[in-house]
């Protein structure tokens, strides 16, 4: 008898828009975008895999600055319809909202364990400089890597320029240099030279395999405030004073201060006592906010915000729409604010 044949390696592309999507016209030299169903042909090194690769492109493609929890939403249930038929998943998205996606989406799906790697480019797919052939493809073959028959990476993830990291953990920090991404509090999962080097113990495993949870509940009645020398009084009650608004990013500075100012402390204060939830963010891309190290913190630890420790702004503000979309109460929201629900924040 001979042995049965393995089962081949699924990936699935799906394609929301973004730079990455775009060849050059043989013609004229314009960029339009690519034949998705057709991506082999543009890049193809891909066949090299043996892979099952299929593709999904959104109609119409997203430049990544409309995304909003609607597309979020449209990305995870295309990935939760597909879920059984595919060992990994590649979103290609563009670079500007990249990691706002990737947050959202790691708080989407509980007990993940399958690779959703999210990648893109600074430049298109069909210039020659380009840097989306090689963010592809090893996005490509990190999402079909497997030990033992289990996925080695089974989380949600951004791939760009030779570094994986945990999309939550990872914030846009150049608009030009091909090492735009970023993941400052949190190492990489792996690094990508003649060998892919994979951290296994920064990798999260799922506690409970095969019981996947999708949920897609977002409440968008938030908004990101930075404090920042000379902030006027008016504008800020005005901001806090927005009819709805549920949740507040504060983006303080250094380690979550903000001026000692009365009018502003007791603005926070009126805001939270009506229900809304303030979480404090630092501006600074690394360390972490520790409130009451400084009298300038103080004030807010007694008045009830909430430290958001080392998240980054983009997990912070797509973790509290997510939270507020449950719809729990404001105490229950601050309590798993300060837990880690998908390794966005360290405990």
């Amino acid at each position: 008898m001979t042995a049965r044949a393995a089962k081949k390696t699924s990936i699935l592309i799906i394609y929301t828009g973004g730079t990455i999507g775009m060849v050059q016209d043989a013609k004229n030299g314009a960029l339009k975008p690519v034949k998705f169903d057709k991506i082999q042909e543009v890049v193809p090194e891909l066949k090299k895999f043996d892979f099952i690769i299929k593709t999904i492109t959104f109609n119409p493609a997203l430049d990544s600055s409309n995304m909003n929890p609607i597309s979020w939403i449209k990305i995870a249930k295309t990935i939760e319809r597909h879920y059984n038929a595919y060992d990994g998943f590649v979103v290609l998205h563009g670079t500007d909202t990249m990691a706002y996606t990737a947050s959202a989406l790691s708080y989407m799906f509980e007990n993940l364990d399958k690779p959703i790697i999210f990648t893109g480019s600074q430049l298109p797919i069909g210039v020659i400089r380009t840097d989306g052939k090689e963010n592809l493809i090893t996005a490509v073959e990190i999402a079909a890597e497997k030990v033992q028959g289990e996925c080695l990476v089974p989380e949600v993830c951004i791939y760009f320029d030779f570094k994986l990291y945990r999309g939550n953990r990872t914030l846009k920090r150049d608009a030009e240099l091909f090492s735009a991404f970023r993941s400052v509090n949190y190492p990489a999962l792996a690094v990508a030279g003649i060998d892919i080097k994979y951290s296994i113990e920064f990798i999260h495993y799922p506690e409970n395999k095969g019981i996947l949870k999708v949920n897609t509940d977002f409440d968008d009645n938030v908004v990101i405030l930075k404090i920042f020398p000379g902030i006027n009084q008016n504008v800020f009650n005005s901001v806090l004073n927005t009819p709805g608004l549920k949740g507040v990013v504060l983006e303080t500075f250094g380690s979550g201060n903000v001026p000692t100012s009365r009018w502003l402390i007791n603005a926070i204060k009126r805001a939270i006592k009506r229900g809304i939830v303030v979480l404090n963010v630092t501006q600074c891309q690394g360390g972490k906010v520790v409130m009451g190290q400084y009298q300038t913190s103080v004030e807010l630890l007694n008045a009830g915000v909430v430290s958001a420790k080392d998240m980054t702004t983009e997990a912070a503000v797509t973790k509290l729409m997510f939270l507020l979309g449950q719809g729990l109460k404001p105490e229950e929201i601050k309590m798993y604010l300060n837990k880690s629900l998908r390794g966005e924040i360290s405990e």
